[in-house]
């Protein structure tokens, strides 16, 4: 994404429309338009061909430029889960690797990455109640292996609010949601843990639409990206006054929801009823 936008900003420096430079490659000018969007990837003969075209003369530019292109290309870990991971989730998990601060809102179960190995299991087979058990098996550790992002020396920063709903529903299972609930309590005790319930007595808020993930980079270039679920897919939204309705509704959430430190007082006292 990154190496796209470095390519629209010199192709606009160079005053170049998308059908003069798609003309320089023999390619369609969507071939180009897709290339600066990250929605295809960055073949290295039309990455060098569309520095010289946009006027960037320096080798060590160029050969700089081709060597992130070429890293860029290589498939990433969840690759190797390609038989079970949807393609618009691909660019989820993505995202989520490459973020240095989720937030997140979910209404209907435990976030993903702070989900236990059991209860990742029934919330997958609730979802997919037709899938094998093998199938499971492999979303299961696809779910657990995106969990390691918050085991880095630099984890990101993971801001989530959820509803009591959430925390209240019954998990088949002897003890599932029991040890759910001690597994948030230890993950809310982390400094790259913010977890707020909001209670069912805080009445309506801004984002009863549905579950979503606001992802922000550490890199100047990439502006936020938000991401609403749905049953069959997601949509990703990066364009400003797009994200700022996400972020404006989270942050009302966050004010509205139990401050962070009363989520561990919270969890317990839930854990007590079950």
């Amino acid at each position: 994404m990154v190496l796209g936008r470095r390519l629209a900003d010199l192709r606009e420096q160079a005053g170049m429309t998308f059908e003069e430079a798609a003309r320089n490659l023999d390619v369609t000018h969507a071939t180009v338009r897709r290339m600066e969007k990250a929605q295809v990837g960055l073949k290295v003969p039309y990455v060098e061909k569309l520095l010289r075209l946009y006027g960037v003369r320096d080798p060590a530019e160029i050969d700089g430029f081709v060597r992130l292109a070429r890293e860029a290309n290589r498939p990433g870990w969840w690759h190797n889960y390609r038989d079970v991971l949807p393609g618009w989730f691909s660019a989820f998990v993505s995202l989520e690797g490459e973020a240095e601060q989720i937030r997140a809102y979910e209404p209907h179960y435990v976030p993903g990455l702070l989900q236990t190995a059991d209860y990742a299991r029934a919330v997958l087979r609730a979802g997919l109640p037709q899938a094998p058990a093998a199938e499971v098996d492999r979303l299961v550790e696809l779910r657990l292996a995106r969990q390691q992002l918050l085991e880095r020396a630099t984890p990101p920063l993971f801001w989530g609010v959820i509803d009591e709903t959430v925390l209240r529903r019954t998990v088949p299972g002897s003890g599932v949601m029991r040890r759910q609930l001690d597994h948030l309590v230890a993950a809310s005790s982390r400094s790259c843990v913010r977890l707020q319930v909001m209670p069912f007595g805080a009445g309506l808020h801004p984002a009863m639409y549905g579950p979503f993930h606001l992802f922000r980079f550490p890199v100047p270039e990439l502006s936020d990206v938000a991401c609403s679920e749905s049953l069959v897919g997601a949509a990703y939204f990066d364009q400003r006054d797009d994200v700022s309705v996400f972020r404006e509704a989270l942050d009302r959430m966050c004010a509205q929801a139990a401050p962070v430190h009363q989520t561990e007082s919270i969890l317990g006292e839930l854990r007590k009823e079950i």
